[in-house]
C-alpha cells in the first residue's frame, strides 16, 4: 500500500537534495535518491467509482427527501460538554456541527488562531447507512427526516420508513467521545440484503497556517487485526477488501474525526481529492460494509472528535490511537516518544516560554553529543597539523599513479593516528536526530499557537518577510529563522573549509563546493518547515 511520507512536494525535493549532499560529503558522493510515490492513473477510476455511488437513482420504496424537504422544517439539537459542542440535524439524523471548545482555528485575516475550530459545519460532512431494497433500488438514511427526542446529553433520532423504524441514539459522554447506537425495526420488510454500506463524505476544513503542510498531514488512518495493525493512506484511493477495520479516521495535522464500529467495517474503500484553494483542503469519501442480523441493523458505533495529544490518545487503552500522531517510523518514532517529548514536557513544566524550552532542549542534546563532537574537533586539529605533510605528498606524487598517491596519503594518516571515517560519525548521528525533530515540531500540539520572537506559531513557518511573488520551491515568503540558521551554517562552513582534503582522483566532486551548497539547500527546506525546527538548528549551530 502506498503511504504518505509526511513531506509536501517542495520539502521532499529539498530534503532529497539535503540528504544527497550530506551523504556525498561523508562517503564521497554515493548518491541515495528518494522516490516520491504517486498513483495518478488511479484518480480517474476513483472519480468514476464515486460518480456511480453518488448517482441520483430514485428508489421505488423510499423517496429522496433532499429534493422536497424545506429548510425551515430541519431542526438542530445541541449536545455540549466542556470539550465538545455538537449539533445533530433531523435531516439524516446525523451530526452536522462539531466544535472543539478548547481550541481555535487559524484565521488568515488576523494571522492568528482566533476562529472557532469546527470540524463539521456548513454541510461539509454527511454520512448515513445505504441499503438496497427488494426491488434492487438504493436508499440512504442521510436522505430521511428524523424526529428528535432529547434527554440531557443524549438524543434519539427516529425516522419511519414505510412501516419500518430507524433509530440513531447519540450520547455525548466525557471529553471527546460520542456514543452512536443504531437500531432498526421492521427493516426486514424493505430489504433483502444481509449487509448495508456506511457512506461518509467529508470535505476537510483548513485549520492551520501553512496549507501545503496541513494537506500533507491530512489523510486516512485506520486499524485492523483487532486493533493490532495500523495503516495510513495519503494516495488517491484506499482499498481494504480483505481486512475488517476496527476504526477509520480522517486525520489532520492536529485534529481528527474518527468512527469506531463495534463489529468493524468490511470491504472498505475510499477516495480523497486535493482541493487547491479555499477553506477546504481535501475531499474524502469512505464506504464500509456493516452486517445485518435478520435483515435488521442493530449495531453500536463511537465517534471521536479530538486533538492529537499523545497523553490523550494513549489514555484510550487498546485502541492504538497513539499511532494517529506521525512521530516517525521505528527508531525515529521511539526517539520522539521516549526522548524528545518527555524532555520537552519536563522543561516546559518549569513555566518558561516555548522558544526557550527549545533552546534548553538544544543545549541538553549538545551536552549529550559533546563526547562525539570533541572527537570530531580533535580530528580537525590533527588534520590541520598533518596538512603540510599531505600537501608535500600530493606535490611529490603529482604525476604518479593515483592509487600510489592515495596509498602514500593513507600512510601519513596511519602514522598520525588519524581515522578519516571517524569524522563521519557525528554526521551519521545527526541524520536520525534531524528527521525525528522534523516530525516532532509540526506535530507537537503543545507548540501549536505558541509564539516566539518572529514566529507567531512554532509549528508553522514564520513569514515576517512577505514576497509579492512566488519563488519555486521557496514560496512567497522568507523565514527569518531559516535565514539565520543558514547564515550560521555558512559561517561554520567557512571556518572549517580549510580542513577539507580535496580528492585527487579525476571525476570526483569538489567537496568544498558541496559544503557551500548544503546551507543553501537547507534554506529551501527550512523556509516552509516549522519555525521551531529552524530555531533549534540555529541554536545548535551557533
Amino acid at each position: 500500500m502506498q503511504q504518505n511520507n509526511g513531506l509536501d512536494k517542495n520539502q521532499l525535493i529539498s530534503f532529497v537534495l539535503f540528504t544527497l549532499i550530506l551523504m556525498g560529503g561523508m562517503f564521497y558522493f554515493q548518491n541515495k535518491q528518494a522516490k516520491e510515490q504517486q498513483l495518478k492513473d488511479a484518480e480517474n477510476k476513483a472519480k468514476a467509482t464515486q460518480t456511480v455511488q453518488n448517482s441520483p437513482t430514485k428508489p421505488a420504496i423510499v423517496t429522496n427527501l433532499n429534493d422536497s424537504v424545506k429548510t425551515a422544517s430541519i431542526q438542530q439539537v445541541e449536545l455540549k460538554n466542556k470539550d465538545l459542542t455538537l449539533a445533530i440535524s433531523t435531516l439524516g439524523g446525523q451530526i452536522s456541527t462539531v466544535q472543539l471548545n478548547q481550541y481555535k482555528a487559524y484565521n488568515r485575516t488576523t494571522d492568528k488562531n482566533d476562529k472557532q475550530l469546527l470540524l463539521f459545519d456548513k454541510n461539509n460532512s454527511t454520512y448515513g447507512f445505504q441499503f438496497k431494497d427488494k426491488t434492487g433500488k438504493i436508499f440512504n438514511t442521510k436522505d430521511l427526516v428524523f424526529s428528535p427526542a432529547q434527554n440531557g446529553n443524549s438524543v434519539t433520532m427516529q425516522a419511519n420508513v414505510n412501516g419500518a423504524v430507524v433509530q440513531f441514539i447519540y450520547t455525548l459522554s466525557d471529553k471527546y467521545t460520542v456514543d452512536f447506537n443504531v437500531k432498526t425495526q421492521g427493516l426486514s420488510q424493505l430489504v433483502s440484503d444481509q449487509k448495508a454500506d456506511f457512506v461518509w463524505d467529508y470535505n476537510v476544513r483548513e485549520m492551520e497556517k501553512g496549507r501545503s503542510q496541513e494537506q500533507t498531514h491530512t489523510e486516512f488512518n485506520y486499524t485492523f487485526n483487532n486493533y493490532k495493525s495500523f495503516d495510513y493512506d495519503g494516495r488517491t484511493t484506499m482499498e481494504e477488501p480483505d481486512e475488517t477495520l476496527n476504526w477509520l479516521a480522517v486525520k489532520q495535522q492536529f485534529f481528527t474525526a474518527l468512527i469506531e464500529p463495534k463489529n468493524g467495517f468490511k470491504n472498505s474503500r475510499g477516495s480523497q481529492e486535493m482541493i487547491e484553494e479555499g477553506e477546504y483542503l481535501k475531499k474524502f469519501n469512505f464506504n464500509g460494509q456493516v452486517d445485518l442480523a435478520g435483515n435488521e441493523l442493530n449495531q453500536d458505533f463511537k465517534w471521536y472528535f479530538m486533538p492529537l495529544d499523545l497523553p490523550l490518545l494513549k489514555s484510550y487503552e487498546g485502541k492504538n490511537f497513539d499511532e494517529l500522531l506521525p512521530l516517525g517510523w521505528s527508531f525515529i518514532g521511539s526517539l520522539n516518544r521516549w526522548f524528545f517529548i518527555p524532555l520537552y514536557n519536563l522543561i516546559s513544566s518549569w513555566g518558561i516560554a516555548a522558544g526557550w524550552v527549545i533552546f534548553l532542549m538544544t543545549i541538553f542534546v549538545k551536552i549529550i553529543l559533546s563526547p562525539i563532537m570533541f572527537k570530531q574537533h580533535k580530528l580537525s586539529a590533527m588534520m590541520r597539523v598533518i596538512r603540510p605533510e599531505i600537501d608535500e605528498v600530493n606535490a611529490k606524487f603529482k604525476d604518479a599513479d593515483p592509487m600510489k598517491k592515495q596509498q602514500e596519503v593513507m600512510s601519513v594518516y596511519r602514522k598520525a593516528g588519524v581515522n578519516q571515517m571517524a569524522g563521519c560519525l557525528p554526521g551519521l548521528i545527526q541524520i536520525p536526530i534531524f528527521y525525528a525533530l522534523f516530525r516532532f515540531f509540526p506535530n507537537m500540539i503543545d507548540l501549536r499557537g505558541k509564539s516566539f520572537w518572529f514566529a507567531k506559531d512554532l509549528t508553522a513557518y514564520d513569514d515576517v518577510i512577505k514576497l509579492p511573488f512566488n519563488i519555486p520551491f521557496l514560496g512567497d515568503h522568507l523565514s527569518i529563522f531559516a535565514i539565520a540558521c543558514t547564515i550560521v551554517i555558512l559561517i561554520y562552513t567557512v571556518m572549517t573549509a580549510g580542513n577539507i582534503q580535496q580528492p585527487t582522483q579525476e571525476g570526483m566532486p569538489n567537496m568544498k563546493v558541496l559544503m557551500y551548497i548544503f546551507p543553501i539547500t537547507f534554506l529551501f527546506f527550512l523556509n516552509t518547515s516549522a519555525s521551531g525546527l529552524s530555531w533549534y538548528y540555529f541554536v545548535s549551530n551557533a
